[in-house]
């Protein structure tokens, strides 16, 4: 999981509104760290779950890392000033984005992690023309 976030970082530069679904111990969070560590960070990254959102500025990048899954309503999200981080140039990675149904916009590009007998399926959708592109690099990175 780590390896894919990392292989993620080398296609996000400006900004994207990812979101990660999976399970509880998916890895979706394992995920954001490789991501994270791709783009500079040093220290631990740690799932937001009580505090939502965990906020990172790495070498000129902008990244919020949102957990969900203690959201009560999906209001909550503009108590945060979630959609000033729609500004094209900040990622916002986020688990649990089914807890805000219909509320979030349609992401770039949707992840689904599932966990299968000997690791993890990774499948991804896009949602935009910077969803395609990531789309496309992903699936030559990943090609069996």
């Amino acid at each position: 999981m780590e390896a894919f976030g990392a292989t993620l970082a080398d296609f996000i530069e400006n900004g994207a509104l990812v979101t990660l679904s999976g399970n509880l111990g998916a890895g979706k969070t394992t995920l954001t760290r490789g991501f994270m560590h791709a783009i500079g960070h040093k220290g631990a990254v740690k799932s937001p779950t009580y505090t939502l959102v965990e906020p990172y500025e790495i070498t000129g990048r902008r990244v919020m890392h949102f957990d969900l899954y203690r959201l009560s309503d999906p209001e909550e999200l503009e108590f945060l000033g979630f959609r000033d981080y729609l500004d094209g140039s900040t990622t916002c990675l986020i688990e649990w984005p089914e807890k805000a149904a219909g509320y979030l916009p349609e992401p770039d590009l949707a992840i689904s992690i599932g966990v299968v007998k000997d690791g993890r399926q990774i499948s991804w959708k896009s949602f935009s023309e910077k969803g395609a592109i990531i789309d496309q690099c992903l699936s030559i990175a990943f090609q069996p």
